[in-house]
């Protein structure tokens, strides 16, 4: 009896303190999870059309010269932007496995349709057009496992004739591929199969590199835990890309990062992070001399946790208080006990390395009740001074557009 008795009792105490630990955990990790697990406590596009702009009750602030909208409706996981030879979007779903056209034929500023491009596609993120000289236009589409290129019908918004040309890792953590043509090669994303870890896998945590044909694959830049998305500065060439750091070391560390891409570079995860520090919470070796110091440290550090993903400059012909400066989506926290991002915000590219001066752009998607109307996503600025940023979370596509003189 007495045996069964401190059997009950021994346990009894392994399961507090295994609900204790898991307490602990939830307290310093995940208190900040629902803006970003749970549903829209309202519908933002019904909210933005019954709304007046720049009002008190609208759910949205912006500055003053600008007015948004809603361009499409009905996008559940809407990701990836991409436009068209003749400037029709393409957006990629990748929750449903499909890329879809949505054209705005008579130029009204809303979507009058939606157009199954692609379907059947296996998690289905970076899109990039090539339009060679002569040449049907060619669509490159990410998938978690591979890219595949299409011939793209533009007159019945199809993609035909898909033919893979690269294979990528599949499982793990962080299964989004974006990709960029820049200088008629081929970028390719590929984030970390861990929260922290040494890869297997050598196409892992880094930027690939191939020709337009998939041919001569090679890591570009490495040590990049997930950088989801890249854009190329317009006044210098430049291919800049948003990273977010690891996870579970408290609210405020590491910084999420923005790094200018540099062939050969390696930008230190899972060893570094930020201005080339150390993570010994991680790797415990001991070293003659610092193991970050030839690492290439942040272009910019950002608040830890704010997941940022879709960056994009702004072109030459809009206003000159925009012209030159870089907008980011911060999709926002899911493991930070006070919840931070889910707003887009501006930068300048010259600010010095490290530092960082984010300007709030767009915010309200998070309200002061905790709960989120939405989660921005990717940001295209097109000149003549619109732009179109995309929520995964509302399932909608914002139009931006200048309204001043």
């Amino acid at each position: 009896m007495n045996y069964k008795r401190a059997l009950l009792v021994t346990l009894l105490v392994g399961v507090l303190a295994v609900s204790a630990i898991a307490f602990q955990f939830y307290w310093q990790n995940l208190r900040g999870v629902a803006p970003a697990s749970q549903p829209p406590p309202e519908d933002i596009a019904r909210l933005i059309n019954r709304g007046v702009q720049n009002a008190t009750e609208f759910p949205l602030q912006l500055p003053d010269d600008l007015a948004i909208s809603i361009f499409a409706e009905d996008v559940p996981g809407a990701r990836v932007m991409a436009f068209d030879p003749n400037g029709v979007m393409l957006v990629s779903l990748t929750g449903s496995g499909q890329v879809v056209a949505l054209p705005d034929n008579d130029h009204d500023g809303v979507a009058n349709e939606q157009v199954t491009v692609a379907s059947g596609l296996q998690q289905p993120h970076g899109l990039a057009f090539h339009c060679g000289a002569g040449e049907r236009c060619r669509l490159y589409i990410a998938e978690a496992g591979q890219v595949v290129v299409y011939d793209y019908d533009a007159q019945n918004l199809k993609a035909q004739n898909g033919q893979k040309i690269i294979d990528l890792p599949v499982g793990g953590r962080h299964f989004t591929r974006t990709l960029l043509i820049h200088n008629d090669q081929l970028l390719i994303s590929v984030g970390s199969s861990c929260n922290v870890c040494n890869e297997a896998d050598w196409r892992r945590s880094s930027v690939l590199v191939s020709s337009l044909d998939g041919s001569n694959l090679r890591t570009f830049s490495s040590g990049l835990r997930n950088a989801v998305f890249m854009a190329e500065q317009p006044s210098t060439g430049d291919v800049w890309i948003t990273e977010m750091g690891r996870d579970l070391l408290g609210d405020n560390l590491p910084p999420d990062e923005i790094n200018v891409l540099r062939d050969g570079g390696n930008f230190g995860w899972p060893v570094c992070y930020g201005q080339n520090v150390h993570d010994t919470n991680f790797d415990k070796n001991v070293y003659i001399r610092d193991p970050c110091s030839d690492r290439i440290p942040a272009r910019l550090d950002l608040q830890a946790h704010s997941a940022p993903l879709g960056l994009a400059f702004f072109h030459d012909d809009w206003p000159a208080p925009y012209r030159g400066s870089l907008l980011v989506a911060y999709h926002g926290s899911w493991n930070r006990s006070v919840p931070t991002g889910y707003k887009v915000v501006r930068y300048q590219p010259d600010q010095a390395a490290g530092k960082s001066n984010p300007q709030d752009f767009i915010s309200g998607w998070l309200n002061d009740k905790n709960q989120a109307l939405g989660r921005p996503v990717d940001i295209k600025i097109l000149p003549g001074g619109v732009m179109y940023i995309s929520d995964d979370k509302a399932g909608v596509i914002y139009r931006v557009e200048y309204t001043g003189e």
